[in-house]
């Protein structure tokens, strides 16, 4: 990421309470934005809010766009907090930092500065070369956490991963004859709603969506599901037809990713039904690359993707270092040895070498908590 020459300012109290504003509003486009970030914006002018804004589902307008248009005639030397560097180039749209200097905006105040190669710095500079005051670095860390997923598709050419899991204490998932519903609550299974909807995809292995036949949708009211991106991994595509993530497939879109050794007739099928398909390699044992298949996902522009299961898939990705967060649900309930786990085998011999993560929070949703991890390193 570019870095500024100068120091950043030091940030006044009231700098810090209108960019936690704005970070309010960038929450807002998580998971409808992709490919681009999530951005808020607040226009402030004489100790009032004069203009909001937040990136609309799809990426257009961008925050700054939005909050400029309700703030009109006001935003004249008034003082913008966004929480990533406006843009600097012409894409689909006209620069945002162009449409903060045309609107006579005197001062910007900004979170974090963008990684992208076509802004990284850029932005700042051209509000500086306009004569602008430009304070940066206010609430850095909630900023870049927010846009994690953005930041590493572009540094890491992949999205950031979640793996969430939903256990009894002793880290089960279903009993020894399969039957899971429901192992946590209504509080839980709604949290975890929300991180659909804040997640770009969410991901699931052949073996979870042929036992459980899941939408993969969020079920927040008012959630649109037309931005919601299911993803399977069948690398022999033994998905039914008759599953409800292909009977709505030209409705919501539905990605399987496959191998060369899938049925061409299955393949072609599962096309007409409305799915897009995807050919991953595979290494020896026909297993799916994972690390190819995070790259296809960065390079559709996929920000954040989500795993919910099942433990096999969920063992793959840790073992290939693929995890970047955990969002861990826990019941209080124990089903013994006999239970099938969350996780599968990861073969490790020495307690130093297992996937090593930090814990973030703990969340009490009666009669389960959360608790959610980020990746040591």
């Amino acid at each position: 990421m570019a870095k500024n020459s100068d120091p950043p300012p030091v940030s006044t109290a009231a700098d810090q309470r209108y960019m936690d504003i704005a970070l309010t509003l960038a929450r807002r486009g998580l998971g409808n934005v992709w490919p681009n970030p999530a951005v808020g914006c607040v226009i402030v002018k004489g100790g009032a809010i004069v203009g909001r804004g937040w990136t609309q589902p799809g990426g257009r307008p961008h925050a700054e766009i939005e909050a400029l248009a309700r703030a009109g005639k006001h935003a004249k030397d008034a003082t913008a907090y966004v929480t990533l560097e406006p843009c600097s180039h012409q894409g689909e749209t006209p620069p945002c930092a162009d449409a903060l200097i045309a609107a006579g905006v005197s001062d910007v105040v900004v979170a974090v500065e963008d990684p992208d190669s076509r802004v990284a710095g850029s932005g700042i500079g051209a509000l500086k070369k306009a004569g602008l005051g430009v304070r940066y670095g206010v609430r850095q860390g909630a900023a870049t956490e927010i846009n994690a997923g953005f930041f590493s598709r572009i540094l890491l050419g992949r999205p950031l991963i979640t793996l969430k899991l939903a256990t009894t204490l002793d880290g089960k998932i279903a009993t020894a004859t399969g039957h899971s519903q429901w192992i946590t609550g209504d509080t839980a299974r709604a949290a975890a709603h929300l991180m659909r909807a804040q997640h770009d995809a969410v991901l699931v292995g052949s073996g979870t969506a042929l036992a459980d036949d899941p939408m993969l949708t969020s079920q927040l009211p008012g959630h649109a599901q037309s931005r919601d991106l299911r993803i399977v991994l069948d690398g022999r595509l033994r998905l039914s037809a008759e599953s409800r993530l292909l009977k709505t497939a030209r409705d919501i879109p539905t990605w399987i990713v496959t191998s060369a050794r899938a049925d061409s007739k299955i393949r072609n099928n599962f096309k007409d039904l409305g799915a897009m398909l995807h050919e991953a390699p595979v290494d020896n044992a026909g297993h799916i690359d994972l690390n190819w298949t995070v790259q296809l996902f960065g390079t559709s522009g996929i920000t954040r993707v989500m795993i919910e299961g099942g433990g096999q898939v969920a063992a793959a990705f840790l073992k290939a270092r693929l995890v970047d967060r955990l969002a861990w649900f826990r019941a209080p309930t124990i089903l013994g040895g006999d239970g099938l786990p969350a996780v599968e085998s990861l073969g490790i011999k020495d307690v130093g070498n297992g996937p090593g993560f930090i814990r973030e929070s703990v969340s009490a949703l009666s009669p389960d908590c959360l608790e959610t991890y980020r990746v040591t390193g």
